[in-house]
């Protein structure tokens, strides 16, 4: 990916030194998938999970973001692309209109499994990645950053950050009589996982205007999260929330 093409974003573009990363680093991430993926199995979504198989992660090696890409590119046309670390939102929002994934390329340590305050390779490529190769979530996630980058608003940008944070970050879907879990917060926590699996957290139809005005909370487990039907449900959520800003009802 050529730096050229991105203005807000541009600044924080880089490489990934996938030979620097470390026999140690390597074994935390096998230990990290190792940790969730048998409740994946389980308990992801089917979409989650195969795209799990098409993006080709190795349980055992960190992935490799250019050889990830190369399976995504003719497929839904999205890349992983390598960033320096947390993104302003302009960068961030302009990334996902051209379908570029900032993803980090640092791993959290032995220490912290469990939690790092800010998304890591593991959260970034094991939680986010997968969906990218599902064509309605990929067209979903670009027009959420088509809409966020030509939006000043900064009460619209909230509103639209929580249809972001129930959906993309800890989006459940009915699938079955079962609740499965796809958001990649869900995906790459234990914790946040296991609460939702054990019923310790509440489940309700999504329902936009309940997702608009329900606050995120970042420093405790989930107690309400809200489920959808499919991928086409979050996308036509979105097509509202864009026609209710638009209409300046949102």
């Amino acid at each position: 990916m050529q730096t050229e093409v991105f203005s807000a974003a541009a600044p924080y573009i880089i490489q990934q030194d996938y030979a620097a990363y470390t026999s140690e680093q390597h074994s935390v991430w096998s230990e990290l998938v190792r940790r969730v993926l048998p409740a994946l199995e389980q308990h992801a979504a089917a979409e989650y999970l195969d795209g799990l198989q098409i993006i080709g992660l190795e349980e055992n090696r960190l992935p490799d973001l250019e050889a990830i890409s190369s399976r995504l590119r003719p497929r839904t046309g999205w890349s992983s692309t390598p960033v320096s670390g947390f993104l302003p939102a302009p960068a961030f929002f302009e990334m996902l209109a051209m379908r570029c994934f900032p993803t980090t390329t640092w791993l959290r340590s032995r220490q912290s499994l469990e939690y790092t305050p800010e998304p890591d390779i593991f959260h970034d490529v094991f939680g986010h990645v997968p969906l990218h190769a599902h064509r309605v979530f990929a067209d979903f996630l670009e027009h959420y950053g088509r809409v966020c980058a030509a939006t000043s608003d900064a009460g619209v940008l909230e509103k639209l950050g929580r249809l972001f944070w129930y959906t993309v970050e800890f989006g459940v879907m009915r699938q079955g009589q079962e609740i499965k879990v796809y958001g990649s917060g869900l995906i790459s926590s234990h914790r946040e996982c296991s609460n939702v699996i054990s019923g310790g957290c509440a489940i309700r139809d999504f329902s936009l205007d309940e997702v608009l005005n329900t606050p995120v909370k970042v420093d405790e487990l989930h107690h309400l999260l809200f489920a959808v039907s499919s991928f086409d449900q979050v996308f036509e959520a979105m097509h509202q929330a864009e026609r209710r800003a638009r209409e300046g009802r949102l």
